[in-house]
């Protein structure tokens, strides 16, 4: 009993020390991370000037009018979520199976070496991996095409499937890790319990491995989700002649600065409608 309420009052002590410590960094993030977000919004209902492209301070909705009635940003949009829901499907296809091989089935002294072959991309700078793609997509002389010469196969070329292949692989330790980390926590003795119990390798991943790193996975969608909804750099390297919403906010940034801000207002919206809807399956809640 004494050694709980010690270790309770450590807990406690420990807690309020790193409240004090972090919070005026995070209070002056936050601070500055609300201003950037309320300067985009009320940017969004001003105008520019056609002769000088100056910015007028003048409250107009007309912006939401051109993007809300334009066909071309409608499908921009949906082009942009597709894509982005794409990644994210992808990458749960990839990373969750091998964020399980490694927690569950390599051997515990090469676990910290596989951690450390999924970050090191990380290391690698995010236009070199692009520009590696973009040689490896390319159709005719790319590696792809390369590889599916004997099988009469040529390479995707530059356009959507680019897009999500890149992405895919730039975005897809941020799905591993927080599955790696929820499989880690995963008691072996449940697995054990179900095979003892006649559940095979399929019924054991879908009654007990899934349901228990569920929170990890969608913590990993948020993430490919999100930084893919967001980019714009790799369209303009792989897409060809597509356009996501980051490149209608990149091309429009100089020029027109309130619409290009009326443009960025979209994928915010859509990401917090995402995560109402994850928050609404109680996932977050089990991190």
């Amino acid at each position: 009993m004494r050694r709980r309420r010690l270790s309770a009052h450590l807990f406690r002590s420990t807690r309020t020390r790193l409240a004090t410590l972090l919070g005026p960094p995070v209070l002056w993030l936050g601070l500055i991370y609300f201003a950037a977000i309320f300067s985009l919004l009320s940017t969004a209902f001003f105008s520019v000037d056609e002769f000088t492209n100056a910015v007028v301070h003048t409250f107009t909705t007309a912006n939401f009018v051109d993007v809300f009635t334009e066909p071309a940003y409608l499908r921009a949009t949906l082009l942009t979520v597709g894509i982005a829901l794409s990644v994210t499907v992808l990458c749960v296809c990839l990373g969750v199976p091998m964020a399980f091989f490694m927690a569950k089935i390599a051997r515990p002294r090469s676990r910290g070496l596989l951690v450390a072959l999924v970050i090191t991309p990380l290391w690698a700078s995010y236009l070199v991996k692009v520009y590696a793609w973009q040689a490896m997509v390319q159709p005719g002389k790319g590696v792809i095409a390369w590889l599916g010469q004997p099988f009469g196969l040529d390479g995707p070329g530059f356009g959507r499937v680019a897009i999500v292949l890149t992405l895919t692989y730039l975005w897809l330790p941020y799905m591993i890790l927080p599955v790696y980390a929820g499989l880690e926590r995963l008691p072996d003795s449940l697995l054990d319990a179900s095979g003892d119990l006649g559940g095979r390798t399929w019924r054991t991943l879908r009654s007990v491995v899934l349901p228990l790193t569920y929170p990890s996975i969608v913590a990993g969608t948020i993430f490919t989700f999100s930084l893919s909804l967001g980019d714009y750099i790799t369209a303009q390297i792989v897409g060809g002649k597509v356009q996501m919403l980051g490149n209608i906010v990149y091309q429009n940034y100089a020029a027109n600065l309130p619409f290009a801000a009326t443009i960025a207002i979209i994928p915010i919206a859509i990401m917090l409608i995402y995560l109402a809807l994850v928050r609404r399956t109680g996932a977050l809640d089990n991190l």
